[in-house]
């Protein structure tokens, strides 16, 4: 992180805190240059990156100040338990979201799908040509089953940065996130055996699980802190589970990022009911605080956790290049790799080797959560403005989704039925249980933000409207007055 980005950091942190309140003037140029001891130009570029996010203003002539903001909507509560394991449903709802041809003319608000238009993207293309102009044999042949060992080299050199020690023999290169967790669930269980999930979960793991015949135990999970560690003991007391499947960092859908101490207490409930935690951490390099979290693979002492990565979030999908360092279950691990897809194609593996050696990686991943954070407050702004006050929405630490819970009576997937009349989709929150719950949320992308994508949220919010009203909610004309007096305030 640069100077003037931690500097900005900082001063973000004073203004949310409320040190600074909004209308208030901040220090002069020259103040933050003598107290922080920074040139003239770090200070500029600090607040011209807070300026750009929508959190200051510059008045000619009199400095920079707080800019009045939104009132925002509140954060969701933690869910109800579920009391006993249940089969995955929910399939056709994620067919209809995934399987869908990309469409010029249609905002996705819904998919995970990160900015692909960045400039620090290019060496890796650049990488990808350079390979496929040398028209190699290697990268037309089987590849070794556990991957190429250049990238499998600079996978562990990146895992330092979360406190993860790990060793290129320890990890797998699989064919994308889902290929990893796939292959770990197939390690740890079998047909029958039961997973804990936080809930809402993400349901590309929900349905893996219930390809292999598994069962599912939701979990209630807190919006800003992960899963529920009282449920979750309730449940192991009583059930038979053989794994945790946690997204602990940027978590998909929430957002949050578990504190340390929920991490190192997870792990200690691991050890002592002795199942299996399988760790996805593909939003993981996207936490917008500098150093991000260790992971709960970095406090594992007898390799009970199984670490599932990929590239597709941070840099971009189409590579279809992730990872798994499946501890004491590697062995298990390989064969199922090898029985599921074989080796993982080789281009991608050495273009994406040789990005992240030559320094390129890192720059990329400054950019992005600066843009991301920019674009989540943007989003809440959005969301405060168009969407009825009943609204409730995550506060994202990382990555580039936002959940929202609506009224009761809201049904998020005849809305979405509506909305792709309107070239609009989102995703329904029922894709995000084993069993259709959360049926008034959703979850939106903040990637990319400009007027079009705001416009599209308003459409969003104004069906969200529409529809709450014929089901007996507020009429229009009084959230139309709300929304008037949140922009008013602003």
């Amino acid at each position: 992180m640069n100077r003037y980005e931690r500097l900005a950091c900082e001063l973000r942190s004073r203004i949310e805190e409320g040190y600074y309140q909004a209308g208030e003037r901040l220090p002069s140029v020259r103040d933050l240059v003598e107290a922080h001891r920074v040139s003239i130009s770090t200070v500029q570029h600090a607040y011209q990156l807070l300026e750009s996010g929508g959190l200051i203003e510059a008045r000619p002539r009199s400095g920079h100040f707080v800019r009045p903001r939104r009132e925002r909507p509140p954060p969701p509560s933690i869910g109800r338990a579920m009391q006993r394991p249940v089969e995955v449903s929910q399939w056709d709802q994620v067919r209809e979201g995934t399987c869908l041809l990309p469409n010029s003319k249609t905002f996705y608000l819904g998919r995970g799908m990160p900015d692909i238009d960045a400039p620090t993207l290019r060496p890796l293309l650049r990488a990808l040509s350079r390979h496929a102009r040398r028209q190699s044999l290697v990268t037309l042949n089987y590849d070794s089953l556990q991957g190429q060992r250049s990238l499998r080299e600079q996978i562990a050199r990146l895992a330092l940065g979360a406190e993860s020690h790990l060793h290129p023999d320890d990890l797998v290169i699989t064919t994308g996130c889902h290929e990893a967790i796939s292959i770990a669930m197939r390690a740890v269980g079998e047909p029958g055996a039961i997973i804990a999930v936080d809930s809402p979960s993400f349901y590309g793991s929900l349905q893996a699980i219930r390809s292999y015949g598994m069962k599912v135990m939701e979990i209630p999970t807190d919006p800003s802190r992960g899963i529920s560690l009282d449920a979750l003991e309730l449940a192991l007391e009583q059930w038979p589970i053989r794994a945790i499947q946690v997204t602990p960092s940027c978590n998909n859908p929430l957002g949050y990022g578990m504190p340390l101490e929920h991490r190192r207490a997870l792990y200690a409930l691991a050890q002592r009911f002795d199942v299996m935690i399988i760790e996805d951490d593909v939003y993981g390099d996207l936490e917008y605080a500098f150093p991000r979290q260790p992971t709960i693979k970095s406090l594992d002492t007898d390799g009970r956790v199984l670490l599932c990565g990929s590239f597709s979030k941070a840099l971009a999908p189409g590579l279809r290049i992730g990872w798994i360092a499946p501890g004491r279950h590697f062995e298990r691990a390989m064969h199922m790799k090898y029985v599921g897809t074989g080796s993982t194609a080789t281009h991608a593996q050495l273009a994406l080797a040789d990005f992240i050696e030559e320094g390129h990686y890192d720059p990329h991943l400054r950019r992005m959560r600066a843009q991301y954070l920019r674009n989540r407050d943007a989003m809440l702004d959005a969301v405060a403005a168009h969407f009825p006050a009943s609204t409730y929405a995550t506060r994202p630490q990382g990555g580039f989704l936002l959940w929202l819970e609506c009224a009761p009576e809201l049904d998020s997937i005849a809305l979405n039925q509506r909305l792709t009349e309107q070239k609009v989709r989102i995703a329904p929150g029922p894709m995000f249980s084993a069993v259709g719950k959360h049926r008034n949320c959703l979850r939106i992308n903040y990637a990319t933000f400009d007027p079009q994508v705001e416009a599209a949220v308003a459409r969003v919010g104004a069906e969200v409207a529409r529809m709450l009203e014929e089901a007996g909610q507020a009429p229009l004309a009084q959230l139309a007055e709300d929304a008037g007096a949140a922009e008013a305030a602003r």
